[in-house]
């Protein structure tokens, strides 16, 4: 880590990609936060900090740009750095290089600080000191976090929690959700199409006891919409997809 970035090279694996080679969305979203998760917790911010303060970091948005989809065996370089703060709210980027150094993956996402006993949400600057945030970093995706537009679905993917969706806090991981996006759109679409984008904005946490989960879907194209939904939430997530036909 040098200047508040972190940069791990590794290799993908086979069981880490699809049927034609090409990664997995949800291996693709577990890698964003964990090189996240990792990143924090060299900064002094990560698990021993939330642990310690009964405090909890929550994301609220994924941006992510896909420019080439990372294939079977390519030795990949992430890399992950704080990109910027407010009062509120935590910006972080995100880059995938192969091994060539192209660019294959952008992303941003944006994040806020709970206290987990009353479950507010607290100023990050309460919390954070500032010599040990950077600031002035370069961004790898420099977009807005605004509301996604409604649709009207035109079918509804339903589905349940599995146990191996649960991670260590309780909670429904956050890669899941993309997961549910991208398997909702159906296997003839999936397979004749390839992921390009995924945005994902998270607004509820859902219960992992929950007994069914619906995504309502919409196919304009190669855009797809999906609102993530459960019996006592009209919404906990909206997901936006680009696709490009194989």
């Amino acid at each position: 880590m040098s200047n508040g970035k972190l940069i791990v090279k590794r290799e993908l694996q086979t069981y880490q990609c699809d049927r034609y080679g090409n990664m997995r969305p949800g291996i693709l979203m577990n890698e964003l936060q964990g090189m996240g998760d990792t990143n924090a917790e060299n900064m002094g911010y990560g698990r021993t900090f939330i642990h310690e303060n009964n405090v909890g970091w929550v994301v609220t948005h994924y941006l992510v740009d896909i420019i080439k989809m990372p294939r079977n065996g390519e030795m990949l370089e992430y890399s992950t750095w704080p990109a910027a703060h407010d009062g509120v709210r935590a910006t972080r980027d995100f880059e995938i290089h192969g091994a060539d150094g192209e660019l294959l993956v952008r992303a941003t996402s944006q994040w806020v600080l709970f206290d987990l006993a009353n479950r507010r949400m607290v100023r990050i600057d309460d919390w954070i000191k500032p010599d040990t945030w950077p600031v002035g970093m370069a961004r790898a995706y420099d977009r807005k976090f605004e509301r996604f537009p409604n649709f009207e679905a035109t079918k509804t993917h339903v589905l349940k929690c599995r146990f191996d969706d649960i991670d260590e806090n309780q909670h429904i991981n956050n890669a899941v959700y993309a997961v549910w996006a991208t398997e909702s759109v159906g296997y003839e679409y999936r397979n004749t199409h390839k992921l390009r984008g995924i945005e994902l904005n998270y607004k509820r946490e859902i219960n992992p006891t929950t007994p069914e989960i619906y995504t309502d879907v919409k196919i304009d194209g190669l855009v797809t919409h999906h609102r993530i939904r459960t019996a006592d939430a009209p919404e906990n997530a909206q997901v936006i997809c680009y696709w490009e036909s194989l």
